[in-house]
């Protein structure tokens, strides 16, 4: 018989020891786990394909406005093709389609490889968790929804043949475009994270947000025709006019006669607070949803 080994079983002091560094809490983990998900939303720090639907789809909202821009720049003057109210209606599908392909990814992931008890463990609480993750995808959604409004009114005040008189005109455009493009995103935002988190699986929660955008605006339209009394209500409950009706709430303008906003007769006031209640009751799905699942 071989001699055993004389080097098995030897301990090594490695120098081991317990954490001493300082200690940040809550608002540092929330943070971290903000700016994480907010690089996620965008692919960053993943695989080349993860960047291709986003960064694309960012692309597109902001073709309309470079347009209008391209086009002042080579006439050499203002021109108002797009009005700040209406670009919703130039930028609505790839609106749907950031929340379709990135909202199931927010929550997915650590949903799907049950990673949720690595962030419980820690002083994070689970509210913490989802407003964390909430308030990042609002804010990827931002750059979609406010970011072209906000090079609208910009660079209209720089093509104009008179920058003071343009601002002293215009000036409202500036917070008028921070409020509109805020308040789109936090309820298409909300609203879409509210599906995926209880849709359980991605391809479910991606079908499920596209039907919230795309069957409920012809149905809202269907419904606001034939419906009568009851069925003008319908414009409340399509996300895309009802963010239509909150742009020109926010920017005090009346809907044009073809415009669902006007057959429905519903004043336009109405279409903040109806958004504000979508918000407020998507949110709470979003805090009950983690509130029960199981890490």
């Amino acid at each position: 018989m071989p001699p055993a080994d004389p080097r098995a079983g030897a301990i090594y002091d490695l120098g081991y020891r317990t954490y001493e560094g300082p200690r940040l809490g809550r608002p540092a983990a929330a943070l971290a786990l903000y700016t994480f998900t907010l690089r996620g939303c965008f692919g960053i720090g993943r695989r080349t394909g993860a960047k291709v639907i986003p960064f694309t789809v960012t692309a597109f909202a902001f073709i309309p406005a470079l347009i209008q821009l391209g086009v002042a720049a080579l006439l050499g003057s203002r021109v108002d093709i797009i009005a700040p109210w209406n670009y919703l209606g130039y930028s609505e599908v790839p609106v749907a389609l950031f929340c379709a392909g990135v909202a199931p990814e927010v929550f997915g992931r650590d949903l799907r490889y049950r990673t949720l008890a690595l962030y419980f463990s820690r002083p994070l609480l689970r509210s913490d968790y989802a407003l964390a993750k909430a308030a990042a995808f609002i804010t990827a959604l931002a750059v979609l929804t406010l970011g072209p409004l906000l090079l609208l009114v910009i660079g209209n005040g720089l093509a104009s043949d008179d920058l003071a008189g343009y601002v002293a005109d215009h000036w409202r455009e500036l917070p008028q475009s921070l409020a509109a493009g805020l308040a789109i995103a936090a309820v298409a935002g909300l609203g879409s994270l509210a599906i995926a988190a209880w849709a359980g699986r991605r391809a479910y929660a991606t079908v499920g947000i596209a039907a919230w955008f795309l069957v409920t605006l012809p149905l809202a339209a269907i419904l606001v025709e034939i419906g009568g009394g009851a069925g003008r209500y319908a414009a409340w409950f399509s996300p895309f006019d009802l963010l239509y009706g909150v742009a020109l709430a926010i920017f005090a303008r009346d809907p044009g006669p073809d415009a669902i906003q006007a057959r429905a007769d519903l004043p336009i006031a109405t279409y903040p607070l109806l958004a504000a209640l979508h918000a407020g009751a998507a949110l709470g799905l979003v805090l009950r949803r983690f509130q029960r699942v199981q890490a």
